[in-house]
């Protein structure tokens, strides 16, 4: 497992232990905890603590950076807000490892079953859209937009 996976993996614990779902740290203290540059820490967050995966982060500078990891939770009541910044983020094109961030987060989020993840990662893989080439990135766009506003709607 790399170390990338170990602190993702700490961070989530922590949230889930916390009643709130939200979680502020000291980048450098995590840091130290690990034995990693600040960056890597950085890089944990950015990659695997995003919007479409159902996270916010507030970022402070200053005195070791302090760091608020909230658990975004989703309610009926806010479907069209949360569906309009999935629609947001995918845009007109999306590649296929963009694609599926965007479903592994709703995976996580338990906002689709593993069949359905798995059979709208089946949709907008390459092999599927073998024959749209200079138009697949684009037509992965509709065909995702589409089938997560049907499920999620």
């Amino acid at each position: 497992m790399r170390l990338s996976d170990i602190i993702e993996e700490f961070l989530k614990e922590m949230i889930a232990e916390n009643n709130e779902n939200e979680l502020e740290i000291q980048r450098n203290e995590l840091a130290n905890h690990f034995s990693c540059a600040p960056s890597q820490i950085n890089y944990v967050l950015t990659t695997r603590f995003t919007t479409d995966k159902g996270y916010y982060i507030e970022s402070r500078r200053g005195g070791g950076g302090c760091i608020r990891i909230r658990k975004v939770e989703y309610h009926e009541s806010e479907k069209s807000p949360f569906i309009n910044s999935i629609i947001d983020r995918i845009k007109n094109s999306i590649t296929y490892d963009a694609g599926c961030k965007i479903v592994d987060g709703l995976l996580d989020m338990n906002l689709l079953t593993a069949r359905e993840g798995a059979i709208i990662k089946a949709c907008i893989n390459d092999r599927t859209l073998l024959y749209a080439a200079d138009r697949r990135n684009e037509i992965r766009a509709e065909i995702l937009k589409s089938t997560l506003i049907v499920l999620l709607v």
